[in-house]
């Protein structure tokens, strides 16, 4: 039996199509998929979406670097991310620069981009969105 394969599955309350092409602008996202409410073979549910849904992201799926991201409008307005970082690994300094300059446009700072002692680099932040990014450079130097 093959090991299981655990994928983030992000819920935007109503926001997700929004932030598919912020991640596309930012980080180069590519969408290898998307399927709207209205668009499903089966229907919703009565009561479940809440109005105006009808035409809102059911599943999405999209790529950031080859690494594999679900994502959906889920069934209710709002969503509230927390007690988890989506990381991100760079090989040099500027594309730790310029994604957290990207990522942080519209959002929050916890920890601007500094050198640490694993890393010439590294800033956490939370996007728009409210999902927490962590930036970090991986050099040989600092490699554990």
């Amino acid at each position: 039996m093959a090991s299981p394969l655990i994928q983030p599955y992000l819920m935007f309350g109503g926001r997700c199509e929004e932030a598919l092409e912020f991640y596309r602008t930012a980080l180069g996202a590519q969408v290898d998929m998307l399927m709207r409410f209205s668009e499903s073979p089966d229907p919703t549910p009565p009561g479940m979406l809440p109005p105006g849904f009808e035409n809102k992201v059911m599943h999405a799926s999209f790529r950031i670097a080859g690494n594999v991201l679900m994502a959906s409008d889920g069934c209710e307005v709002g969503a509230q991310f927390k007690g988890f970082s989506l990381s991100i690994s760079v090989a040099t300094e500027a594309e730790a620069d310029r994604y957290f300059s990207a990522l942080s446009d519209g959002g929050q700072v916890q920890m601007p981009l500094t050198k640490t002692f694993w890393s010439p680099r590294f800033g956490m932040l939370t996007d728009r969105f409210g999902i927490a990014w962590m930036i970090n450079v991986v050099s040989n130097e600092h490699a554990a």
